[in-house]
């Protein structure tokens, strides 16, 4: 989609957007107000696309890292001591703990379906270190992700769907706070994306391909 700008749009926009953040386009266009404001809405366009593709790959990770769970653990896995207790424990108890996400999920909410809508994503990613190796994934990936790159052994397939999710959540989380995308390898993100959503079921995969502007808009940045 291409934008034009009248002089005036330009200085409210830059108002809009505050100066340092605008400063960040400036620079990459060597200090072209237009161009620096041609690159923000592509920026914000590509973002916007990327947003169709991470839905499907979360949906993906988090569906399929749950019937796994729920093939070792039970229907009420989320209520299951013996689970919890087998989640890491990050950073010497400091910062975000997928334990005490579960557990404060599991006490306010009334059903398995609800506790999985609300934990956060990286509460997912943490089911794939390698301590959940030998207790989930050995026997439930290859059912949960059967379109997982076959070549693979099942530990590297669990390190490479771990350092995936790393790489795509740090990516939802610049599109969640309106942060610039654009110097990034966004094809890599792209195929990335696509391999969680290939491995998780292939058939769907090909379909946003049909679906998807990214590839698109990647062709056409200002």
């Amino acid at each position: 989609m291409s934008h034009t700008f009248t002089g005036q749009q330009v200085i409210d926009l830059e108002a809009v957007l505050s100066p340092p953040r605008f400063g960040t386009y400036l620079r990459e266009v060597g200090g072209d107000r237009h161009k620096a404001m041609a690159l923000y809405c592509w920026n914000t366009d590509i973002s916007a696309a990327f947003y169709i593709m991470l839905q499907f790959c979360e949906l993906s990770i988090r569906n399929g890292a749950v019937e796994a769970v729920e093939a070792e653990f039970g229907p009420n896995w989320h209520l299951n001591r013996g689970f919890g207790y087998t989640l890491p424990v990050l950073r010497g108890g400091r910062g975000y703990q997928p334990r005490d996400d579960l557990q404060s999920c599991a006490r306010r909410l009334p059903t398995s379906g609800k506790v999985v809508a609300e934990l956060k994503f990286a509460f997912w990613q943490h089911l794939f270190v390698k301590g959940q190796q030998a207790r989930i994934w050995d026997a439930h990936l290859a059912s949960a992700y059967p379109g997982y790159n076959k070549s693979l052994s099942l530990s590297d397939a669990r390190t490479r769907m771990f350092k995936n999710i790393e790489v795509i959540r740090k990516l939802r989380n610049r599109i969640a706070h309106h942060e610039p995308i654009f110097s990034r390898n966004l094809a890599e993100d792209r195929d990335r994306i696509r391999e969680v959503i290939q491995w998780r079921r292939p058939g769907t995969a090909q379909w946003v391909d049909t679906i998807e502007k990214v590839t698109d808009l990647l062709a056409s940045r200002p």
